[in-house]
């Protein structure tokens, strides 16, 4: 049986995601700095962790594989195709018995990517759970994960055919422990097609709301709604672009009936049809509150 407080634990691309799990480890998880190790591209970022007493030790990107030799446990906080490239260069470097996961937000490139790396290090036995915290940041960055809340907030899995039982147990006690509340587990498949409508398609709206307006001085004349419907477009944009190409098919198909409902109320508006609107209206409102737990 692990456990946490004997284990080295390694976060890969210490940025805004993976710095808040850093953090979680550290505040909530019981986790020591000597136990925490993480490497980055930036030099500047593994300093302020170091200095900061978040982690122990860190390593440049280069010398990644220096890091996972020691670690027990492996957070991957990269797009998801750093993931990929990641996997495939350092592939031999993970020490045997390690239990790695990753944060991204597509999951059926990863679980095969998962798949395969399970099975090339199996007599090591090493395990890769793919899985995505359903937490976030309008703003991007190491500097920003303290914004970064896990308090009450889902997590999903998205186990593969390797993955052993005991090592899935093992990782749901770790997330939470450091905050979240649910677990969900699905298919990789299913996690996309529902991504593309709770996350991907909000990123969507909220760009093409901000895109179709010009005037920076519109925000004289905001009562909050605006302000919730358009945080989430200071994105990243290098990471959302890849998210977005990556789940291509689910979220078109997610903006298309986006779009159908758009063009409904559309309709009644232009018509007059209030009765019919009035009905629309009550029906997104009943079912908001469903989705809310009633």
């Amino acid at each position: 049986m692990r456990l946490l407080e004997a284990c080295n634990i390694g976060i890969a691309g210490l940025g805004l995601m993976g710095g808040a799990i850093a953090k979680a480890l550290r505040e909530k998880g019981g986790v020591t700095q000597n136990q925490l190790f993480a490497c980055d591209k930036d030099e500047n970022t593994l300093k302020k962790a170091r200095q900061s007493g978040l982690i122990g030790t860190s390593f440049n990107a280069e010398n990644a594989g220096e890091m996972l030799a020691l670690c027990d446990i492996v957070f991957l906080c990269l797009n998801p195709s750093s993931i990929l490239r990641f996997l495939e260069q350092w592939k031999d470097s993970f020490k045997n018995g390690c239990l790695v996961t990753d944060i991204a937000g597509t999951k059926e490139s990863i679980a095969i990517a998962a798949e395969k790396f399970c099975d090339y290090r199996k007599k090591d036995n090493i395990d890769f759970i793919p899985g995505h915290p359903m937490a976030g940041a309008e703003k991007s960055g190491f500097n920003n994960s303290g914004l970064c809340n896990f308090n009450s907030k889902n997590y999903i899995l998205t186990p593969i055919a390797h993955n052993k039982k005991e090592n899935l147990d093992f990782l749901k006690s770790i997330i939470y422990k450091i905050g979240f509340s649910r677990i969900t587990e699905v298919s990789p498949k299913e996690h996309d097609r529902k991504i593309a409508f709770t996350s991907q398609l909000c990123h969507v709206i909220a760009a093409a709301l901000i895109d179709c307006e010009s005037d920076t001085e519109i925000t004289r004349f905001g009562g909050g709604s605006f302000e919730d419907l358009t945080r989430i477009a200071m994105l990243n944009a290098p990471m959302w672009t890849e998210l977005f190409l990556e789940n291509s098919g689910a979220l078109l198909s997610r903006i298309d009936q986006f779009e159908k409902s758009l063009d409904e109320l559309k309709m009644f508006i232009g018509n007059n049809q209030a009765e019919e609107l009035e009905k629309k209206l009550l029906l997104v409102r009943e079912r908001r509150i469903a989705m809310s737990g009633g």
